[in-house]
């Protein structure tokens, strides 16, 4: 029997950078005035304000994301998952409105990261909104020693060392652990990484809170973690359909013209569908733009309302 695509709770996460372009640009409530910086879709974290509850109707109905994936994971995930050794869903999946820039970090690669007690975090970003000039921090200027960077570090002089990109709504990049990066101000963002949340801040522009003081810095771990020899890079060009591959997920990008319908590749595997531009639909059913879908094996197919944009999630 065909199954019926999944849908989830949001968490929504204040941040002093963010802003209410998840209410304008995506139409998602927000529930006070204050600033919104991430809507974390789809997450098998540990807390309950990081856990994905199934929203749509259906025999999975109020059950977690992790109950999903441990107690019905060839049913929603596909036969192929059942000896993943993962406890949790290993993918994370948010939206990010940044309206001041974030701090400069890193996340340690798998190897340092055993080392640190933390987590190794590859990452992608599809920009959704840009507003004019707005950048991206990633990798570096020109070659620096470590301890030339640390210097500079210390100096508050490390913006003079990364390299600066200007993104194009649509394009694409891949954070591979160990890449030095940052969002800047004026961009909403789709991120899919590994489910992970070890982060090591670098550099916070200089700024300082109310109190006077500055935000800490991870001064020791990062030097360890980034990879020096990421100079000039630039955004990513896709391969056909596919605009992300790496050892931990896939992200492939789907339009579509109104009436045309669309369906994971892959029958005995599930995909996760996620609404960049206009809205989907199946019989009474609404998705409309910012809405994350799970799809299991064997899914129903989806009616694009309108020209719509989908990027298509596997591991």
């Amino acid at each position: 029997m065909p199954a019926l695509p999944i849908t989830f709770n949001r968490h929504l996460k204040q941040r002093l950078w963010g802003g209410r372009k998840l209410l304008t640009h995506y139409n998602i409530a927000l529930p006070d005035a204050s600033l919104y910086g991430e809507s974390w879709e789809i997450s098998d974290r540990h807390g309950d304000d990081e856990q994905s509850t199934v929203t749509s109707a259906g025999d999975f109905h109020g059950k977690t994301l992790n109950q999903l994936w441990n107690e019905h994971r060839a049913q929603v995930f596909g036969e192929s998952y059942l000896e993943h050794p993962s406890k949790r869903l290993p993918l994370l999946i948010k939206i990010l409105d940044a309206q001041q820039d974030l701090s400069i970090q890193v996340h340690p690669p798998k190897e340092v990261a055993k080392e640190l007690n933390g987590e190794p975090k590859t990452e992608m970003w599809y920009i959704a909104h840009a507003e004019p000039g707005a950048k991206l921090y990633v990798g570096f200027k020109e070659h620096i020693t470590p301890e030339d960077f640390q210097k500079a570090i210390l100096e508050g002089s490390v913006s003079e060392h990364v390299h600066a990109l200007t993104p194009k709504v649509g394009e694409s990049i891949l954070l591979e652990s160990g890449r030095l990066h940052a969002i800047g101000a004026g961009l909403v963002i789709h991120e899919i990484q590994q489910n992970s949340d070890t982060t090591y801040r670098v550099f916070d522009w200089n700024r300082i809170d109310t109190d006077g003081k500055t935000r800490e810095l991870h001064i020791k771990q990062a030097i360890k973690s980034i990879d020096f020899s990421d100079i000039s890079p630039a955004m990513d060009t896709p391969k056909g359909d596919v605009i992300c591959s790496c050892d931990y997920f896939q992200v492939a990008k789907k339009t579509l013209e109104q009436g045309q319908t669309i369906t994971p590749n892959d029958s005995d595997k599930f995909a996760i569908y996620t609404v960049v531009q206009g809205s989907l639909k199946l019989g009474s059913s609404i998705y409309p733009m910012g809405q994350t879908i799970l799809m299991p094996p064997n899914s129903l197919s989806l009616t694009a309302m309108d020209n719509s944009v989908v990027l298509i999630t596997t591991i």
